[in-house]
């Protein structure tokens, strides 16, 4: 099997085509931007897949970075909130990392980072994550990604939306292909916003489009 490469995979992310942004308030007919899931989804594995990530189930030691707790919501392009959806995360560790076999990045591993969860949006379309801000990483010597975290999220009913969230005020948003490859409008849609009362606090909206 020929082994996965990280700069083909983000290549075609660049060149895909993409979809149309909604505004803030969700009050456009349209989704959440699509974004390549990249080489680094998850393949070994684990039992604890809960929303903090900060804390695997038995150890004692916590994982490496700035902690930031991402409050989301997962709305239809009518603004109306989505329950029971499935939300599911994955980013690399604060050294820029991930867990997979395939990532040939030489910066270390941290043994007591979850890199990877997944939770049910609540009644009024709600979910949160506890984690880490993921560190950037070289793709070539003159592109680095920026922190993102990568998110997939499907119901029935709807089409699933697969893209990469970023941080808000980081440099390296202004010169990565990837999200430059989109326009302002859903350039913001993509990045988180940072609460203007709880600075280690994200908030994230997912809008889905019915099928």
């Amino acid at each position: 099997m020929k082994k996965t490469n990280r700069r083909h995979f983000i290549k075609q992310g660049v060149a895909s085509t993409a979809l149309a942004a909604i505004t803030g308030s969700a009050l456009s007919a349209q989704a959440t931007p699509s974004q390549t899931a990249g080489p680094f989804y998850p393949i070994t594995p684990q039992k604890d897949q809960d929303f903090d990530l900060t804390q695997i189930d038995g150890h004692t030691q916590k994982a490496l970075g700035e902690v930031v707790v991402i409050h989301g919501q997962v709305v239809d392009t009518k603004g109306d909130p989505i329950d029971n959806a499935t939300v599911d995360i994955w980013q690399a560790n604060a050294a820029g990392r991930y867990n997979h076999p395939h990532d040939t990045n030489t910066a270390p591993l941290d043994p007591h980072f979850q890199g990877w969860a997944i939770v049910q949006s609540g009644e009024n379309g709600g979910f949160k994550f506890k984690t880490i801000i993921p560190g950037a990483y070289p793709v070539s010597a003159e592109w680095s990604r920026p922190p993102h975290i990568h998110f997939k999220v499907s119901k029935a009913g709807f089409q699933e939306v697969v893209t990469q969230m970023y941080f808000p005020d980081n440099p390296l948003n202004d010169v990565d292909k990837l999200l430059q490859s989109k326009d302002a409008h859903e350039q913001k849609m993509m990045i988180a916003n940072a609460d203007e009362e709880q600075k280690d606090r994200l908030n994230y909206q997912i809008v889905m489009a019915a099928v």
